[in-house]
């Protein structure tokens, strides 16, 4: 599924199984909410803290996951077409980083 269909499938969700769309505010604090959920996840599983008993069974794709649905409902609210913005981006990502990384000498 690209972008725009993901986009899609979002906004029939809310049309068919929501009542509507949360306010931009209300989704902007559920994405922060969300992004912290996978912090804590990467902060535990893969950083220097360590992992809760509780918190084992979390399920990091199901949280990332959960950013992806917040972004999209506030890329659908707000009339952002997230393909065209991210194949726009990622084009001038190409462009602007080509060589940047790949002179990195912290990342060889």
């Amino acid at each position: 599924m690209n972008i725009a269909d993901a986009q899609k499938a979002v906004d029939e969700w809310i049309n068919n199984h929501g009542v509507r769309y949360f306010n931009e505010l209300t989704n902007m604090a559920q994405l922060t909410e969300e992004v912290g959920e996978v912090a804590r996840i990467i902060a535990r599983r893969y950083g220097e803290q360590s992992e809760k008993e509780s918190d084992k069974a979390k399920d990091l794709g199901e949280e990332l996951a959960d950013v992806v649905f917040v972004v999209l409902c506030l890329a659908n609210q707000t009339g952002i077409n997230l393909q065209e913005a991210f194949d726009k981006k990622l084009d001038l990502k190409t462009k602007r980083d080509h060589d940047r990384h790949q002179n990195n000498k912290k990342l060889k």
